[in-house]
């Protein structure tokens, strides 16, 4: 199993005949991911590696392929919403946003009308999902070799701001002899579509997910909010956390544009803190992950 995508989610890539779109479409297909359509305003009746229609919006798209599940979102961010918005119209439920830095009133509005579609949107500014050895969206991994490499299945999920760091939690799980069920790079914007406790609500429900690893910074209130997911016993698996800028001073940002303590709130202490008294367990350093994940496994079963 897998959240969020698997080898049979049929995916529609919304500016396909991009550069950026050609990239990341070639990658999820050479990995083995279901991509049946693509979206370009204008451009349809094209085909895409000689197999794959292009349509003119998402309503065609999914009008020609009824069973269309995913999109994966790649086009400038000034379009981001309106085709984000027109995603959720066709009713498609799982939205990867990968451009960055939208404007945060997009954004907004992004999230409000993903609620009232009971639909799943991943970022903005995010580096992908992956379901190891079923399917991807996006470009984790970067190439099919490494993607391979680095994300072997397993039964340990991934939750990640960053999008290296999302790799290379995944490649200090596999060189512990563990494996990854799917890894989220929620993206490192200040305002994100789907927050750490309604993904680790997702990996509860699953039955092939054991535990879970995150990567965490500094700026937002995900980190409390899993937290609070685990005091609410809604998540009960073991999650091990990094949380990054522990040196950060206030006002300072870090790498990412949400990413930035201000007011006193959302520093590195203070997530760490919430997430300690919770249960959870906080790592110092990225090479801990594996011994830490195999150790926790192994007091659960």
């Amino acid at each position: 199993m897998a959240i969020l995508i698997d080898e049979t989610t049929e995916v529609v890539v919304q500016g396909i005949t991009g550069r950026e779109g050609r990239l990341r479409a070639n990658l999820m297909i050479d990995g083995g991911t279901k991509v049946v359509a693509g979206v370009t305003p204008g451009r349809g009746g094209d085909m895409f590696r000689n197999s794959i229609p292009v349509y003119d919006t998402v309503a065609a798209a999914k009008e020609a392929h009824p069973n269309l599940a995913a999109s994966m979102v790649v086009v400038p961010p000034a379009s981001a919403k309106d085709a984000t918005l027109e995603a959720l119209a066709a009713g498609i439920k799982v939205i990867h946003l990968m451009p960055e830095r939208l404007p945060h009133q997009d954004m907004l509005e992004i999230i409000a009308w993903a609620r009232k579609a009971n639909a799943y949107v991943i970022g903005p500014n995010s580096p992908g999902i992956l379901s190891a050895g079923k399917a991807s969206l996006g470009g984790l991994g970067g190439r099919v070799d490494m993607m391979r490499t680095a994300f072997k299945p397993g039964r340990v999920g991934i939750i990640s701001r960053s999008g290296g760091n999302t790799m290379t939690l995944a490649y200090y799980l596999v060189k512990a002899g563990l494996g990854v069920s799917t890894a989220v790079g929620v993206g490192g914007d200040a305002f994100i579509g789907t927050s750490w406790r309604t993904l680790l609500e997702l990996f509860e429900a699953d039955s092939e997910t054991d535990a879970v690893v995150a990567y965490g910074e500094i700026g937002g209130t995900n980190e409390e909010g899993a937290a609070q997911a685990i005091r609410d016993g809604v998540f009960t698996k073991p999650l091990i956390v990094l949380v990054g800028g522990v040196a950060a001073r206030e006002g300072m940002r870090f790498g990412h544009a949400g990413a930035i303590i201000s007011a006193g709130s959302g520093s590195a202490t203070s997530k760490i803190e919430a997430l300690r008294s919770a249960g959870a367990i906080v790592i110092d350093h990225l090479d801990e992950i594996g011994s830490r994940t195999a150790h926790a496994l192994r007091k659960v079963h």
